[in-house]
Formats: C-alpha cells, sequence, structure tokens
C-alpha cells in the first residue's frame, strides 16, 4: 500500500522524506513481483498446483480459497491489470475529491491509515507461521535484527522530527514494532526448532527416570543404579 501513502501526501503534507522512500519501495517491490512472476516453479503434471504463485509453504496452513483467486493468478498479466487499476482508481478519487476540502481531507486521511494500517500488518503472517509451526527455522535472525533497528530509527525519527509527522506513521510504526519485538520473542522461545526438541526429549526422559525410582518403591524397595533392590528398613 505504499501507493495509498502516495496519495495521502497531498492531504497531509508529511515529510519529503518519507514521500521519496515510497517512490523508492514502490520500484523495489514492482521489480521484486516481476522476479517472483518470473521464476515460479514449472506447472505439476496434475493440474499445475507448482505453479501457482504465492501459495502457503506448509499444507494446511492459510488453506481457505481467496475470493476470485486473489493474488494466486496463474498468469502474469492480472498481477499488473490489478496494479494498474488500483492507480487509475486513487488517481480518480484524488482528482473527484480534490474540490471538496472537507470530504477530500476525510478521504485522504482514511487512505492514509488504511495504507499504513496493511503495511503495518506484514509481520502478522510471520508471527502465525512460527506460532503454529512452534519454529523459527528459515527466518533468518540477520533479517529480524535489521527490522528491530529499523524500527527502533524510525520510531526515533518519528517522535523526534522538527518536521510534520502524522500520527498515522506513528501508531502504525509502533504497532509494526510491537510485532517485531513480538517475533523476537519467538525466536528467542523457539529458535530453529532443535531446542524445543530437546526440550521435550529432557522432559521424557526425567519423566521416565521417575517412573522407574515411582516403580521401584511400589514394588517394596529402592531401585539401585544396578537394577537391584535392597529392602526397606
Amino acid at each position: 500500500m505504499r501507493r495509498g501513502r502516495i496519495f495521502y501526501y497531498p492531504g497531509a503534507r508529511f515529510d519529503t522524506a518519507l514521500l521519496v522512500q515510497s517512490f523508492f519501495m514502490i520500484a523495489t517491490q514492482l521489480m521484486l513481483l516481476k522476479i517472483a512472476l518470473d521464476h515460479r516453479p514449472a506447472p505439476s503434471s496434475k493440474g499445475g498446483e507448482a505453479a501457482v504463485p504465492f501459495l502457503a509453504a506448509r499444507e494446511g496452513q492459510w488453506d481457505r480459497q481467496r475470493p476470485y483467486n486473489f493474488w494466486q493468478w496463474r498468469s502474469p498479466k492480472p498481477y499488473w491489470q490489478f496494479l494498474l487499476y488500483l492507480f487509475i482508481g486513487l488517481m480518480a478519487m484524488e482528482l473527484m475529491l480534490a474540490p471538496f476540502h472537507g470530504l477530500y481531507g476525510f478521504y485522504s486521511s482514511l487512505l492514509g491509515y488504511i495504507g499504513l494500517s496493511v503495511e503495518a500488518t506484514l509481520p502478522l503472517p510471520q508471527m502465525l507461521a512460527n506460532s503454529r509451526s512452534r519454529s523459527c527455522k528459515g527466518f533468518r535472525f540477520s533479517v529480524l535484527a535489521s527490522w528491530l533497528a529499523g524500527d527502533a530509527m524510525k520510531m526515533f525519527w518519528f517522535f523526534t522530527s522538527v518536521t510534520e509527522i502524522p500520527w498515522a506513521f506513528k501508531l502504525c510504526g509502533i504497532f509494526q514494532a510491537g510485532c517485531d519485538i513480538f517475533l523476537g520473542v519467538q525466536y528467542l522461545m523457539y529458535g530453529n526448532g532443535e531446542a524445543g526438541r530437546g526440550h521435550q526429549t529432557i522432559m521424557s526422559t526425567l519423566g521416565a527416570g521417575t517412573s522407574k525410582h515411582s516403580n521401584g518403591r511400589a514394588s517394596g524397595g529402592w531401585g539401585t543404579p544396578t537394577g537391584r533392590r535392597t529392602p526397606d528398613h
């Protein structure tokens, strides 16, 4: 929703650096989209499911069908058509509502909050995936560190800048920073999955030892390291 941030600018007049960043991010995301579409797996022999882009990585996760298969189209053309129609629609709304200052102010603010909220919720799928698998395998620590560092610098700038920073940026930035911190907590808790399995193994071993100890007492004696029992006194 970087386009929403750009169309938010005429009504909010926020810091120009944020506007420039939006243009750079749109260009980057368009290139990434093209790369993702160009390097999709080839269709499989049983219907080509492997060629459907942006499918869930694990079976049973996000298995609900999207309306009109949104953003899972097999042909690259609908992606570019959707982005073009979105741009045309936003431009048309901008031109139609601009003469009505009161209505335009509300529309601009609403557009800004929607666009920034969508951007702020980007960590949520990763958080849910980590929680379901109880593992952060495949999620690089360098990515997490860069996100947290970016959040720290962004929050510092938002609340110390002398230029205009609307509250939409601040609130959505706080939410996204909270999500990234929670991802950090998940990384410490789950790691790449090995720690969880090791913890379960240790607990099962302790449970087995406790069970043997209890059986020894119930049979009328104490268990010894050699497996023999000595009579109770």
